[in-house]
Formats: C-alpha cells, structure tokens, sequence
C-alpha cells in the first residue's frame, strides 16, 4: 500500500472522508500523510559530493509519499457516491491535502531528451515502488521553480538559469522560472501549499541558506537536494515539489577560486540531478561522483542517466 493510504478494517468509507466531504472534519484527518523523515545515513538515498577543495554536498531525495490514492475499500458506499462524489470533489474541497489533477497537464511531452551517450555509469534514485524502474518528473506538464534569494552571492540568478539549462536540455523537460519566493528551505515541506503557490503541486525550491538556518549545510557540506513523491491509485509514482538547499557562505568561497564559477554551478547542477532523480556513482569521471575529481560539467554517464529521467510517464490524474 502507498505511503499516507490507510485501509478502513471494515472495508468501508473511513469517517474522515465522509467528513471531509461534508465539511464537517474537525482537524487533519489520519490520511493526511506528513513528509518523511529523512532515511539512515547509510540508506541509497544518501551520498556525499567533494568538490576538489574538499567541500562536499549531500544529495538527498526527500521521500515524501503525497498520501492521494485515498479511494480505497468503498464497496459498501452507494454506487453514486463512490463513483462520482469523492473522486471528483475530494481535491476540490477546503483544507485538501493535494492540489486538483491535471494543473498544465498536456498530451504530450513538451520535450525530448536528447538520444543516450549509451554510457552505462549512471544510477537513478529507488524507486518507490519495486515494480516502477525510476520516479520521475512529468514531462507533460512543465517543472515550475522559484529561488529563496536571502544570502545569495553574487552572480547567483545566472548561475542557478545555468544550471537549470544544462538539466533541461539533458532530460527534455521544461522549466519554468516562477520567480522569488519567501519559503524557507526545510526537511519537512509540504508538496502542497495552495495559499504560497496556488492549487498546484510546489514549486521546485532552490534556497540560498546558511548552515545555522540548515544544520545538514554545516561543515564541508555545500549542498542539498531532493524531490518528494506523488502517487495516485493505479498510476506510476511522479516527483513533485523538489528542493535544492545551498551553502551561501561556501559558495562565495568557491567564488573566490580561479574558476570559482564553473565549480559552484556544478554544485547546483548536481543538486539539480538529485532533485530529478538521479543518484550518486562511483566513476569520478561524472559529475555524480559524490567525492567529485574536478569533474565541471554532466559527464556521458550522467547525461545517460538524466535522458532516462526524462522519459518519465505523463500522469495527468495527479
């Protein structure tokens, strides 16, 4: 069963859904699954990237289980009502805890991913589900993103629209700059804010931030990155409502070294991957090497991989 689905033991309409829909729930009903904690060190979703002056950032997937195949176990609820009601209002109705299906949804992929370099050294994050390959971002509907300035250094819009360009072009999915933002970066947000956003997943959130207001940041680590999942019943697992964390005080550092700029834009890039869902390697020829070896750019394997990415289903009931 996915994460935030509850089965009534009786087989019936939980009471929350019923309360819901009448406008009656009082508080955040049992089904209304919180982001997850972050996973052991050791898990896959973890890893560590050095850059060659011995920074490291730590690239983490955010395994948020958005909790929408809600519609379980109805068999004992009115034909009309289970058919109609809830599937169609549910989403709708104040205090949803997921926005309504379909926001900019198309028929068709608004890009391609360029043909693969046929490398083979590439990983991509674990799947949710051991039966779907990958979670990906859906590509029929454009990947929305805003950045939290406070603490930027200079130069920080270009090399953010940079980096956002390479993973673009790597994966064919299209982004879309939705401006400023100011949400703080933090391990337990939602992928659903309507009153910040509107009735639409998140946008992707890359927050320029310290390690006092991100402890994870402190020490040599320059970076974080993740997405969350969004899952409706009978449909592949898509990622939402990803977040990039950046080191502000490492980043003018990096600033300072010949070629200071490259190197920082390749710490965004390799959260950028993170949050479209690609994992650590051990080849330090690619850019996903956490220990990094001087590498700048997306390497064959990398771009092999954010091809796969970007070959994700388009999933317009989310």
């Amino acid at each position: 069963m996915p994460p935030g689905v509850r089965r009534s033991p009786s087989g019936r309409i939980p009471q929350w859904a019923i309360e819901e829909a009448f406008g009656t729930l009082q508080g955040p009903g049992p089904w209304r699954s919180g982001p997850a904690g972050p996973p052991p060190p050791s898990g896959p979703a973890y890893g560590l990237h050095r850059n060659p002056r011995g920074r490291r950032g730590l690239g983490r997937k955010w395994a948020i289980g958005a909790g929408i195949a809600l519609l379980v176990g109805l068999s004992a609820v009115p034909m009309v009502f289970e058919r109609f009601v809830l599937p169609a209002v549910l989403p709708y109705l104040p205090g949803a805890p997921v926005p309504p299906p379909g926001f900019e949804a198309v028929a068709s992929p608004l890009g391609r991913p360029p043909g693969s370099t046929g490398s083979q050294a590439y990983a991509l994050q674990e799947s949710p589900d051991p039966g779907q390959p990958f979670a990906a971002y859906d590509p029929c509907r454009p990947v929305h993103y805003v950045i939290r300035p406070d603490n930027a250094p200079p130069g920080a819009d270009q090399m953010i629209q940079e980096a956002v360009a390479k993973v673009s072009a790597a994966t064919g999915l299209r982004f879309v700059y939705d401006g400023p933002t100011s949400e703080a970066p933090s391990e337990d947000r939602e992928t659903y804010q309507p009153d910040l956003y509107g009735k639409r997943w998140a946008p992707v959130l890359i927050a320029w931030s310290t390690p006092a207001e991100s402890p994870e940041l402190a020490g040599d680590v320059d970076g974080l990155g993740g997405s969350g999942y969004a899952y409706t019943d009978g449909q592949p697992y898509v990622l939402v409502a990803g977040q990039v964390s950046l080191d502000a005080p490492d980043f003018a550092d990096i600033l300072q070294w010949p070629d200071g700029h490259r190197y920082a834009r390749a710490v965004i890039m390799h959260e950028l991957a993170h949050v479209v869902g690609l994992d650590h390697v051990d080849d330090t020829t690619q850019l996903m090497n956490p220990e990094g070896t001087g590498v700048t750019d997306f390497a064959a394997g990398d771009l092999a991989g954010l091809a796969v990415l970007g070959g994700g289903a388009c999933v317009p009931e989310l």
